[in-house]
Parts: C-alpha cells; sequence; structure tokens
C-alpha cells in the first residue's frame, strides 16, 4: 500500500509528536509536523526523563546535549521531616540500561534539540501556526488541512495533547476519571541540599503531616504536592506548607501553581490510518513521570513501525500489535505505578501511606528487591528494541493476543 514517497503527518509539536517525527525521518519517510501553537510549546514543566528514555533519545542523538543541562539523579530518597526512611542507588541498574540513572531537565531543552535536529533534515519540515481543523480519509491516503493548507499522508500521528482536536475531529471516546487531589507545584531557588544535608535530587517525603516530592534542577528546586481541589493557594498557605515540607526553614519560593489530574486511556491507540500517542492517548497521575516517558517511548516505538510498514513491506498488523502492546502497557503499567508512587497520598489515607513506607523500606534493605523496583519504576521491563527480532510473523500474532 505504500506510495513511492511515503508521508506521514504528525499533529502536536510536543516531546512526543517530534521524537515519531525524527524517527520517521531518519528511516527515510517524509514527515510533516503541524503545531498550533506559534512557538514551541512552553507550558508544560515536566521535568523527569527515564533511563528507557535516555537510551532512546541517544539513538536519536540528543541524550548527550540534555544530559549535559540536565542534573544526574544517582539515588532515590525517602525520609520524614526526622531523617532518612530509605535510599535506593540508580546505579543498581548498570547492564539493564546504558544510562543507570534519572536525568531532571527542562522539557523545552528537549523539544529545542529534537526540533533543531528536525528542521535540518531533509526529510522533515515543522509547521508553526497551523492547527489542524480536518481530516479527510480518501481510502488510500489522508488529507488534513491545517492553516488553510492541504497535506496528504499515509498515516497521521496524532500528538497534540490531552485536548486533542485530532481526537475531537474523529469522535474517539475519551472518559476521565479525575483524582481526589490536585497538584501544587512550588518553585524555590534557596538551596535545599542545604537545609537538609544528604538530600537526594530526587527525594519523597513521607510524612504523617506533610508529603511531597522534592525534585533538583540545575538553578532551582521543585516541592510537589498532592492538596485537596479546595485548598488554600495563597502565599502565604504555600510558603507555609513549603516550610512545614522542609522543616521550617525559609524558602524563597519564585513561582506557585496548581493543576488537576486525571485517569482516562483512549479505546485504542490506532483508529484506521490514524495512531494516537502520548497525551492523546492516555492521561494519568504525573506522579514518577511516567506517563509523558511512556508517551515518548511508544512514539519511537511508532516511527520505527510506521517507517516499516511504508518502506519496508511490513503487514499492517504491525501497527495493530504496537497498538495493543503500548495500550497493555499503560493499563498495566504505567497507571498502577504512577499511583503507587502517591499512595496514601493521594487519597489521604495514612493508613496506606505507612503501609508503602514500611514497603519501601523493606525492598531498599535489599538490593535484588531494590533492582527490580527501579527497573519498574524506570520502565525497564516493559521494554523496546529498535527493529531487533520482531519479525512480520511475531508481529501478526501480538496483534491478536
Amino acid at each position: 500500500m505504500s506510495r513511492h514517497d511515503p508521508r506521514v503527518v504528525v499533529v502536536g509539536a510536543g516531546p512526543v509528536g517530534l521524537t515519531a517525527a525524527l524517527v520517521l525521518a531518519r528511516a527515510g519517510v517524509t514527515v510533516t509536523v503541524m503545531e498550533r501553537q506559534p512557538s514551541l510549546i512552553s507550558r508544560s514543566r515536566a521535568a523527569t526523563f527515564h533511563p528507557a528514555t535516555l537510551d532512546l533519545l541517544a539513538r536519536l542523538e540528543v541524550a548527550g546535549d540534555l544530559i549535559a543541562v540536565g542534573t544526574v539523579v544517582d539515588r532515590l530518597q525517602w525520609r520524614s521531616r526526622r531523617g532518612v526512611l530509605a535510599e535506593m542507588d540508580m546505579g543498581l541498574l548498570n547492564g539493564l540500561t546504558r544510562h543507570p540513572f534519572r536525568l531532571h531537565a527542562e522539557q523545552t531543552t528537549l523539544l529545542e534539540l529534537l526540533a533543531d535536529r528536525l528542521r535540518r533534515h531533509r526529510h522533515a519540515r515543522l509547521r508553526l501556526a497551523a492547527p489542524v481543523d480536518v481530516i479527510s480519509d480518501h481510502g488510500r491516503e489522508l488529507r488534513v488541512r491545517a492553516g488553510g493548507r492541504w497535506e496528504a499522508a499515509d498515516y497521521v500521528i496524532a500528538a497534540d495533547g490531552a485536548h486533542s482536536t485530532v481526537r475531537t475531529a474523529l469522535a474517539v471516546p475519551f472518559t476521565t476519571i479525575p483524582y481526589p487531589t490536585q497538584a501544587l507545584r512550588i518553585f524555590t531557588d534557596t538551596p535545599l541540599q542545604e537545609l537538609l544535608p544528604g538530600l537526594a535530587p530526587l527525594t519523597y517525603v513521607r510524612d504523617r503531616d506533610v508529603s511531597c516530592s522534592l525534585l533538583r534542577l540545575p538553578d532551582h528546586w521543585r516541592l510537589v504536592f498532592r492538596v485537596p481541589a479546595d485548598a488554600d493557594s495563597s502565599p502565604s498557605a504555600v510558603s507555609a506548607l513549603a516550610r512545614q515540607a522542609v522543616g521550617g526553614g525559609e524558602l524563597r519560593i519564585v513561582d506557585a501553581h496548581t493543576f488537576r489530574l486525571a485517569r482516562g486511556v483512549v479505546p485504542a491507540f490506532r483508529q484506521g490510518r490514524v495512531l494516537f500517542v502520548g497525551d492523546a492517548a492516555h492521561v494519568t497521575t504525573t506522579a514518577g513521570g511516567l506517563n509523558m516517558n511512556a508517551g515518548i517511548q511508544e512514539a519511537a516505538e511508532l516511527g520505527d513501525v510506521v517507517a516499516a510498514v511504508l518502506g519496508d513491506g511490513s503487514p499492517e498488523a504491525a501497527l495493530d500489535a504496537w497498538a495493543a502492546r503500548r495500550r497493555r502497557i499503560i493499563l498495566e503499567a504505567v497507571i498502577p505505578r504512577a499511583e503507587a508512587r502517591v499512595t496514601g497520598v493521594q487519597d489521604g489515607d495514612r493508613r496506606r501511606l505507612r503501609h508503602a513506607i514500611t514497603r519501601l523500606c523493606s525492598i531498599a534493605a535489599d538490593p535484588a528487591a531494590a533492582r527490580a523496583y527501579l527497573a519498574e519504576a524506570s520502565l525497564l521491563d516493559t521494554p523496546y528494541q529498535p527493529n531487533e527480532g520482531r519479525s512480520d510473523a511475531h508481529l501478526a500474532a501480538e496483534a491478536h493476543r
């Protein structure tokens, strides 16, 4: 079914869309990215990149530049206001990944790196201020209208976020269930490592009175809380909560905001010639950064599968296999693990929180258990090996599992 000049349109220039586009361009597929905004997306403050994601970004030759401007997270720590409860060394992942660490870096930096590579690629175009308003199916191809201009494509990859216009245009149902709390994110340039000696670059404060995540970036720290929907978000209340989390020290807060969280997954990641990835396909709690990392990984895998279908004669069943596999990963791994990160915090259940802390302390004390825990938390147990050992017969069989 492929034409002499295979073409793909990617809708959305976030990290997921740009990853898919760059994989396709490097495979020789002509790809056009359409982004509704006049500039690259800057509103998201996602900052966590897992080892499996860094392995994929290394393949796209951007991991090194991203690591150079980020903060390497070499250990995870859990602590109460009275001291350290448990700690796990990311070095336990040696042998499972080329990047046995997490990275804290601005999502905007990754976007700039991916867009730069894309703009210099002869098979790629990046169209900003190009909102997609029509997708028309013409049998052997799709036609996409954005900004009054039409593009023909063999496939469309919808990577246009939780409020996907592609999903809406195709009337794809997307039911979400709100979580009982909202996230409060606080930014401070106070060096928390000086207030709390021994503080790890990623620390989970788990205390009966206050719980949050502390993330160190090169020029600031982020404190992420789960708070009631009607919580007081005044500057004085935010400041008091931040001080409580770090044992009473004074913090200079440079920004703070709240946002609602929900869980939802589309019924299928494939709708004919349209394929959904990232937030357009699934949302969950931001805990652990799993949703974005899963999106980047599924986009890279999809780029390879689409390129194989268009250029190497792979059957379309490979797309069904990809869609079924990635949806299973979201339902069976990403959502449960993300929710487990905030057990007792998300629902305010102190008994469940105590049980979760006891379990983590037990895992941290056992190197084998800690290695398994870190592998799962990094999605290293849902591996994708680019173009390796996945025959057409195997893909077709997977599609019917």
